[in-house]
């Protein structure tokens, strides 16, 4: 798990432990949480009398929800789970609300350029778990080598531009379903081997049971930009899409 879901699971469980010392300190809550919980366990209990059952089963719930609604801890748990799962859904999924504002429809983005740098001995530090995304601002272009152990990986190669000749992404994963979105023109080769899974190519679905599946598109061979996907995955999908 990366530090920001470990992030979000103890701000949780400490707002969640300050809300029940509220209700705990606060008597006429406690009393109320009390009387409907024991309303909601009588009418599970009771197996005559329908309508009496209902009646009791709603009263009890909304005894608890009064009294859970008015701890304040338990709001702010609610406020920072919106907020926290929304700007990490934007974040996971890549998408910039900036791009389509009105005051950038004139921008001038000034490009600063620098020298290039040295590959040999580069070591990078790579996740057991979590989701991850490559590709959500510009970057330059390296051949991607990913291991993780389980997680959704999203790999977008719309904002790189890819060397002329062979290129390489090699994926090795537990368990999760991985992304790869490449633009239009270039040529693809995917070679993927899964225990349990689908792949998706060219719009084609193929489901895979302990089995290897190679497939060409039908430009890599007179494409000037070419592109190979050696992935292998325990159990989970593959979607290689065109944008």
């Amino acid at each position: 798990m990366n530090s920001p879901w470990r992030f979000f699971f103890v701000v949780e469980a400490l707002l969640f432990l300050l809300a029940v010392w509220q209700i705990i300190n606060n008597t006429p809550l406690l009393i109320l949480l009390g009387i409907g919980m024991l309303n909601v366990y009588l009418a599970i209990k009771r197996k005559k009398h329908l309508r009496t059952k209902n009646f009791q089963l709603i009263v009890g719930c909304l005894m608890i929800l009064v009294s859970l609604l008015n701890s304040p801890a338990l709001w702010l748990m609610i406020v920072f789970a919106i907020l926290f799962i929304g700007l990490k859904g934007v974040e996971i999924s890549g998408i910039d609300f900036s791009k389509h504002s009105f005051w950038r429809k004139k921008q001038i983005i000034m490009v600063e350029t620098d020298e290039p740098q040295k590959h040999d001995g580069k070591k990078k530090k790579q996740q057991w778990f979590g989701n991850e995304r490559i590709g959500s601002q510009v970057y330059e272009w390296d051949d991607i080598n990913i291991s993780i152990l389980s997680g959704d990986t999203i790999i977008d190669l719309g904002n790189t531009i890819l060397p002329k000749n062979d290129n390489i992404v090699l994926v090795r994963k537990g368990f999760g379903r991985t992304r790869i979105l490449i633009p239009t023109g270039i040529g693809v080769q995917l070679e993927h081997a899964a225990f349990a899974g689908s792949v998706v190519f060219e719009s084609k679905e193929t489901e895979l049971r302990n089995e290897v599946l190679t497939v060409v598109s039908s430009d890599y061979s007179t494409s000037p930009r070419r592109l190979k996907i050696v992935s292998n995955t325990l159990v989970g999908d593959l979607e290689v899409i065109r944008v």
